[in-house]
């Protein structure tokens, strides 16, 4: 399903998909480049926090731990 957010920082409308009615995670506005770690759930945002690219390295290092491990490892 197609979320729509705004950034914080610019007001930029942009959109992404989520197969989950509750995401947790980064988002990267499209226009201003500026980096988030938000909470959605079911379309509405609950919690939106500025983070730095060392911190979303390092969210998106534990995101490829859990999907490999979904898969089974390897």
């Amino acid at each position: 399903m197609l979320t729509k957010i705004k950034c914080p920082k610019c007001n930029t409308e942009g959109t992404f998909s989520l197969s989950d009615p509750v995401y947790e995670g980064p988002y990267r506005c499209w226009k201003c480049r500026e980096l988030f770690r938000i909470r959605m759930e079911h379309n509405v945002l609950k919690s939106c926090e500025p983070i730095d690219p060392a911190a979303m390295a390092k969210l998106e290092e534990i995101q490829a731990m859990k999907d490999k491990f979904r898969r089974g490892g390897a």
